[in-house]
């Protein structure tokens, strides 16, 4: 924390522009060196024209550096950043011009790390701005950006001080038994340990949704071998991507894709056909299938609509997040007996039906409340819940008479589980495998 770093923090690759930050107590020193203007003497949050200049003299690139002084920059720390030409070759050599003058390799995050350790955010708003960089749709956006400005944080915090409250009141009866005092009653702390444990399973909910937000929704194509499946594939992405053929079992692995509906993603794979079969290489993909659609958002069950529904996809249709879709429309066939979308891989027809299905059937249902706070991580969610649970163990001995400092140890560890999502509690250990996902220069 106390040396300088130095990054990229533009996309590889060639580019108009590139931006290059560096932050630390040496920032400034080293802009001297570097800059053909002495960027000490510069004012906080002003541009400046210049030149990157050699250390044996002359100019390496022409620059625009912006100088924002310590207290008032993401960091918190003196920091310059530089939009340089975008060539690979030429911000290498500005990086490395850089590196000479005194900064080391940032590593991945610590910019967002610095910023969380020196109080400009804290830890719920930092995990914000790597989802906010991954958002893949609006609503994803929308929660990245509520979780950045400090909406979920200010939830947390009104969690902690209500448990706080009881905390105390509770510490008194504890530590001053002859005094009588009451702060509130039994009753009272009671409906306000319920009013807060009713808040966080209000937000847990919302997990569910939260992660498909950010991770995409998940279909599985389901079905008998020969039913359509990879044509299905091929005419959703509207693109030869899967093999094809009349020989039964072709597809014997899973085969994933990425596909985009009206704004939102989702996350499509092909499956092999399930059927009984002695050989090992299709068994195991049937195996695979399976467990695919065990974890999937959506199962899209494909039936071939000439023909009979077979036992086992009887019993498929009745998975709980299972869309019925009947292949080969174009072909003669009798009216289905169960509900279902009518389609052709083949001729492409019914597609469009079935993408509003798909959107119906797997859109988070929290996309209608642009108001609500959204779990999107899940280290947050498994905090959350350790906190509901400890607070459940006292509610229950409230309501069994349980003596009070036992109550108080149980509220303790609902508050440092609260905590653990502000990162006001939290180890070295969990902090560098957060940070450690996020891009260099970030």
């Amino acid at each position: 924390m106390h040396d300088t770093i130095a990054a990229i923090c533009t996309a590889p690759g060639a580019a108009a522009l590139s931006v290059i930050r560096i932050s630390g107590k040496e920032a400034l020193a080293i802009g001297n060196k570097i800059f053909s203007k002495k960027t000490s003497l510069l004012p906080s949050h002003t541009a400046h024209f210049g030149k990157i200049v050699k250390s044996t003299g002359g100019a390496l690139d022409e620059v625009i550096l912006l100088v924002m002084l310590e207290g008032r920059s993401f960091t918190g720390e003196n920091t310059i950043e530089i939009m340089c030409h975008g060539g690979v070759y030429v911000t290498q050599k500005v990086l490395n011009r850089i590196f000479e003058a005194g900064a080391r390799a940032a590593n991945p995050g610590e910019f967002t790390e610095r910023a969380y350790r020196n109080g400009r955010i804290d830890l719920a708003q930092a995990e914000a701005i790597q989802t906010l960089i991954a958002a893949k749709n609006e609503e994803a956006l929308l929660a990245a950006e509520k979780q950045l400005s400090g909406q979920l944080s200010i939830r947390i915090k009104e969690l902690q001080a209500s448990l706080t409250e009881i905390t105390a009141i509770l510490e008194a009866w504890v530590d001053y038994p002859e005094e009588g005092l009451e702060f509130a009653t039994k009753e009272e702390l009671l409906e306000m340990l319920e009013t807060a444990s009713s808040k966080m399973e209000r937000l847990l909910s919302t997990f569910h949704d939260g992660k498909k937000l950010v991770n995409g929704i998940s279909l599985c194509l389901l079905g008998a071998p020969n039913v359509g499946k990879s044509s299905l594939l091929n005419a959703l992405l509207d693109e030869e991507r899967a093999i094809v053929t009349n020989i039964p079992g072709t597809t014997r692995d899973l085969l994933h894709e990425e596909i985009r509906l009206k704004g939102h993603s989702f996350r499509i794979t092909d499956t092999a056909g399930l059927r009984e079969t002695d050989e090992v290489i299709e068994k195991e993909g049937i195996k695979r299938s399976k467990k695919a659609a065990e974890s999937a958002d959506l199962v899209l069950l494909l039936l071939d609509i000439t023909k009979e529904l077979s036992s086992e996809e009887r019993e498929w249709a009745n998975l709980p997040n299972c869309l019925i879709v009947y292949n080969k429309s174009d072909l003669p066939h009798k009216e289905p007996k169960l509900p279902g979308i009518a389609v052709s891989a083949k001729e492409k027809i019914g597609l469009d039906s079935l993408k509003d299905a798909i959107l119906q059937k797997a859109l988070p249902t929290t996309t209608s409340h642009s108001d609500q706070i959204i779990l999107t991580q899940e280290r947050h969610y498994l905090s959350l819940k350790k906190a509901k649970e400890s607070l459940a163990t006292v509610i229950s001995g409230f309501t069994t008479d349980i003596s009070p400092e036992f109550l108080v140890f149980d509220l303790r560890a609902s508050l440092k589980h609260l905590s653990a999502i502000l990162g006001t509690n939290i180890t070295e250990a969990i902090l560098d495998s957060i940070f450690k996902k996020f891009c260099v220069g970030k």
